[in-house]
């Protein structure tokens, strides 16, 4: 019987020291540090696609960003067509006064005519990343009388926007070429007021006969789960340009993020949370 209780005793030391190993372990893991953490959400092939940098972000290799050579093709008059940008003008609710980043603008297609549509107290901060472009831009917007608007240059991991500035972002063909996909979007996150919205417009990755390059376009699921793990809820997916999706997703309240104390109703839910919790543990759940 003596030696049977020693036998327990020595098994009961063991896994106490088998636990300590086991939170020293998981103590280093979550000592790594978050660059680090950032940089497992990425994963690279030293053969990229004819389109791709060889770099992937939840599985999809972003695509190379078109050059500011290619300014004359944003502004081809066939994109009424092909785009329908008016009817995105009625999708996005622009109202008089509001503030808005576009993301990746280009030559200021969309730039005018959002500049237009929150005229004249309203803003557009215009945000690309190449130096020729915002020229362009400029030149384009002085060109069509248009004042209301700021040209931002940002960086790839950087849309270089104070916090809590804008009502509305807006990407039109550009977020499948964000080299840093996830910087860029806890940036915009930041840079976006309570119950802002961002805004996806992709062509249609699940339809074969939209003539753009695979890499170029977007599936809505895909478009979803990478936004959704950046902390946006999704609101609604409109189909009603012709080649294009406009995938709209709201900054949910973040009381971690933004220090300020929740709704009511956010209140109820973490109030019964931690009962739930409570009675958990009282059970030895």
């Amino acid at each position: 019987m003596v030696a049977f209780i020693r036998i327990l005793i020595c098994l009961g030391i063991c896994l106490v020291q088998v636990a300590r190993v086991s939170q020293a372990q998981s103590a280093k893991v979550d000592e790594a540090t978050p660059d680090e953490a950032i940089a497992k959400l990425y994963t690279y092939n030293d053969v990229p696609d004819h389109d791709g940098i060889g770099k992937f972000y939840f599985g999809r290799e972003i695509s190379q960003v078109m050059g500011h050579l290619s300014a004359g093709w944003l502004e081809r008059s066939s994109r009424e067509v092909e785009e329908a940008p008016m009817k995105l003008m009625e999708a996005l609710k622009l109202k008089p006064g509001m503030a808005v980043a576009d993301i990746g603008a280009g030559s200021g297609y969309f730039t005018r005519r959002i500049a237009r549509r929150i005229a004249p107290d309203g803003i557009v901060y215009a945000v690309d990343i190449q130096p020729e472009m915002i020229k362009i831009l400029e030149a384009n917007m002085k060109k069509h009388g248009l004042t209301n608007y700021r040209s931002v240059l940002n960086t790839e991991q950087d849309p270089k926007l104070a916090a809590e500035s804008v009502d509305l972002v807006i990407m039109v063909d550009v977020y499948h070429e964000f080299a840093y996909p996830h910087e860029m979007m806890t940036a915009i996150r930041k840079a976006l007021r309570p119950g802002g919205r961002v805004v996806f417009v992709e062509y249609r990755g699940e339809d074969v006969w939209v003539p753009i390059k695979p890499l170029h376009k977007m599936t809505q699921a895909q478009v979803k789960k990478e936004a959704s793990a950046q902390g946006f809820k999704w609101i609604e997916t409109l189909d009603v340009l012709p080649r294009q999706h406009i995938i709209v997703f709201e900054k949910e309240w973040d009381h971690m993020e933004r220090g300020h104390s929740p709704p009511r109703s956010e209140m109820v839910i973490l109030g019964n949370e931690k009962r739930r919790t409570a009675t958990a543990r009282l059970l030895g759940g």
